[in-house]
């Protein structure tokens, strides 16, 4: 358990119902949790919620009542993090600028710590000159802000703006926390499914969402890696902080790989790559001329094999997909890849794996049995795999 403390600081804006299901998940892992409502806020969520949800007063304007001491400054240095949830561009316009004309503002001016900003607004609002300059500022000076995310707005339709679920800023509270273990370590990893082309609209691919990927991207970067992420295709906005480079195919994918390969001091291939592509690619669109089509395709490169044929000082990590007999075949390609690590998730399960925000999975190494990690986000999952890299490199 945890004893670090947080404040949230909640602004005006319509995602602020969904603060009190952060403030419970924090809680309930052991932070100490003090909440600050603006005026506008108060239209959203009520003071006695938050008030029984943390056991705390909740900070409304300059007058508690019950302190003796100045109640903006003894609580912006009591936090261990401040979270402004939901941001709203006239917050992020008001830090920026170093403005303060309320109880949240001036708080916010006065914290000698960390600050983790949480836009939520409009798609126009969030794409406006003004709001990205402010964006820009509050990164030079040092806040961590969390990029919004697509879904359906309160205006009725869907775009970039909407606040992200409680649970993905709560991953995001404990990423704040996190001990920078494996700073100066050089981490690639690999992400998504790739895309084979049949002719110019047709391609093949597969169901990986690429978010066990991201995932281990956003912890390694957290906890003080270089990241290289080398992505195909995905719905996924790439971690702040990583070195992103997007791909289509898997030869481009290995074309990647292969550069970064002798530099790494970790290589994590958690990308679904096609085994198989066509033997002819069509330069124009194939018509539906027959009742059947037969495809012809071959095998892919296969990038992880040529890794450990090639591999030296790197710790290369695999992922075995499976329907069936998941340990024999993760056994089988444990060893027939030359993998210091096999991660093996069996993916017949709608519950975890692909598209899921869940996972369950097992370590193979070699000489060593079977480690099954229970079924976890897949942000839990990905720190129990970089833990059990650091303790088999002795880091």
């Amino acid at each position: 358990m945890t004893t670090k403390k947080i404040v949230l600081y909640v602004t005006g804006g319509i995602a602020a119902y969904k603060v009190p299901l952060l403030a419970r998940d924090l809680i309930k892992k052991g932070y100490q949790v003090r909440v600050a409502l603006t005026q506008n806020a108060q239209k959203y969520v009520t003071v006695d919620t938050m008030q029984v949800l943390t056991k705390q007063d909740v900070y409304t304007d300059f007058t508690l009542q019950k302190v003796a001491y100045v109640p903006h400054v003894h609580l912006a240095q009591w936090a261990d993090l401040a979270v402004v949830v939901p941001a709203t561009a006239n917050i992020i316009a008001k830090m920026a600028q170093g403005l303060a004309d309320d109880f949240v503002s001036t708080t916010l001016l006065a914290t000698p710590g960390p600050i983790l900003v949480v836009p939520a607004m409009n798609d126009h609002m969030w794409e406006n000159p003004a709001t990205q300059r402010n964006i820009a500022q509050l990164k030079a000076d040092g806040k961590r802000v969390l990029e919004p995310a697509h879904g359906f707005l309160a205006e009725g339709y869907a775009a970039k703006g909407r606040m992200p679920e409680p649970i993905e800023i709560s991953q995001a509270i404990d990423e704040s926390f996190q001990s920078q273990d494996l700073q100066e370590k050089r981490i690639v990893i690999t992400a998504g499914g790739t895309q084979e082309d049949l002719d110019p609209v047709r391609y093949l691919t597969n169901k990986s969402s690429g978010k066990m990927g991201y995932a281990l991207a956003q912890i390694a970067q957290a906890r003080g890696a270089h990241v290289t992420l080398i992505s195909g295709p995905t719905n996924l906005t790439p971690p702040t902080g990583v070195d992103f480079q997007p791909v289509r195919t898997a030869q481009e994918m290995q074309v990647k790989v292969n550069q970064v390969y002798a530099q790494a001091d970790v290589v994590i291939m958690a990308a679904a790559v096609a085994d198989y592509l066509p033997v002819q690619t069509a330069s124009q669109k194939i018509k539906k001329n027959q009742d059947v089509w037969h495809l012809e395709l071959k095998k892919n490169v296969d990038i992880l094999q040529g890794l450990g044929q090639a591999k030296t000082h790197q710790f290369l990590v695999g992922f075995a997909a499976e329907t069936q007999d998941l340990i024999a075949n993760g056994q089988k390609k444990l060893a027939k890849k030359n993998l210091d690590l096999l991660v093996a998730n069996d993916v017949s399960r709608s519950d975890i794996g692909f598209n899921s925000d869940q996972n369950e999975v097992t370590f193979l190494a070699s000489q060593q049995a079977p480690r099954k990690i229970n079924k976890a986000q897949k942000h839990q999952i990905a720190q129990a795999i970089l833990d059990e890299i650091k303790a088999r490199q002795g880091w």
